[in-house]
């Protein structure tokens, strides 16, 4: 064993088919997204999950499908997100066959309004980097910006419009997940703690051991547990600087169609749905696993939110929740196989990009373990790069 002291327990043999037995550790939409990538392409994967599936941060999101201000990353970043992207319409067709259930996959497009006390000027780096990456953007002046949000302060000086943006709706998405593992099969264990992990005599893992004292064999393993991820990697000697970052969101409701676009500012996001809910968010909270949301932050979020669209002080005050994202020092995902422990794969760290990142990494990670080699460099993702602190991008300041 590679873990704390395990209890004496028969070791419970779930290989069923023929397929290689891939357990992964998480039911986040990471987790179940690469579960089954995994099935089809012959695999026979299990998820578990410590609490309830999906319903930490892939549940609490936004569900944007753009990056969180690219241009601070290196471009490895990018090249990773452009190959996620483009594979949303196949996998939106994919789960709508194989259920019939639709996440509400909507193009709204996504817009950064500019202001003269902007804290950071997005302008001109944010041009950059859409020119030489071809993403579609647009510079509106005051005039235009007003015109495609009336809900706008007359303060504003223009916008950058990145008009082909799209976003869904993470509940929808996480159950048309869910219901395509059922349908495949596809076993997901709640309440399903993963303590240890255990090795044949040739170092190789081929198990995992729960809380309870069983031992789920495997011939490969996933950790995919989002902010759990570094807790659990240190109790099987591995250090993985993955930790939570709490953001807390609220929900408001106005009139349908108020809201156009995606509104994304350094001091707080608007997420408009079709129904005329609008999703505030988000706090980036260094405070461990402090569960709740308070009244300071849901405060300052909705002050924000009056101050940059101020034509929406008339919207009701929902709901509003939490939600841990899983962080890291560089605000990078960490990808691949660990070395000197074969067999052992991860797939975490995808900070505020977890849904954007769902589709790629779920075809990365299944076809690696699966023995094919990466399409792209993946260098800049691996599970023993240096740990550099990134302030722009990585934690922030804990509290």
């Amino acid at each position: 064993m590679t873990d704390m002291k395990q209890p004496e327990s028969k070791r419970l043999d779930c290989k069923q088919t023929n397929g290689k037995r891939v357990v992964v550790i998480g039911g986040g939409v990471i987790g179940c997204l690469t579960a089954l990538y995994l099935h089809e392409l012959g695999a026979n994967p299990i998820v578990l999950e410590k609490g309830v599936a999906g319903r930490e941060s892939s549940w609490a999101g936004a569900g944007i499908l753009c990056p969180i201000h690219p241009w601070l990353y290196p471009d490895s970043f990018t090249h990773l997100i452009d190959a996620s992207l483009a594979m949303y319409p196949a996998m939106d067709a994919m789960l709508h066959e194989k259920t019939g259930m639709s996440m509400q996959w909507l193009k709204s497009g996504l817009l950064i309004p500019l202001f003269d006390d902007d804290r950071v000027h997005h302008r001109d780096d944010a041009l950059k980097w859409s020119h030489r990456f071809d993403w579609h953007v647009e510079e509106l002046d005051a005039g235009q910006t007003q015109m495609h949000v009336p809900t706008i302060s007359d303060k504003v000086n223009g916008s950058l419009l990145w008009p082909d943006v799209g976003q869904v709706r993470n509940p929808r998405l996480l159950a048309s997940v869910s219901k395509a593992l059922e349908l495949a099969n596809i076993p997901v264990r709640q309440h399903a703690e993963v303590v240890g992990l255990g090795e044949n005599g040739q170092g190789e893992i081929n198990a995992v051991t729960l809380a309870s004292g069983e031992q789920v064999e495997a011939d490969a393993v996933l950790l995919a547990a989002g902010s759990w991820s570094g807790e659990l990697a240190k109790q099987i000697g591995l250090a993985l600087p993955v930790e939570p970052v709490k953001g807390q969101i609220v929900l408001l409701k106005g009139e349908p169609g108020k809201v156009q676009h995606i509104i994304k500012h350094d001091d707080v996001y608007l997420v408009p749905r079709s129904d005329g809910h609008i999703l505030v968010g988000a706090s980036m909270e260094r405070v461990g696993f402090e569960q709740g949301t308070t009244k300071a932050v849901i405060d300052a979020l909705l002050e924000a939110t009056y101050r940059i669209t101020p034509g929406l002080k008339s919207a009701e005050v929902v709901n509003q929740w939490m939600g841990f994202r899983p962080g890291s020092p560089d605000g990078m995902p960490y990808l691949g196989p660990v070395e000197g422990r074969k067999g052992l794969w991860v797939a975490c760290g995808h900070y505020r990009n977890g849904v954007a990142l769902a589709p790629g990494t779920a075809d990365l990670m299944s076809r690696m373990i699966m023995g094919e080699k990466p399409d792209m460099d993946l260098s800049d993702f691996r599970v023993d790069r240096p740990v550099v602190e990134l302030n722009r991008v990585g934690f922030p300041k804990a509290a």
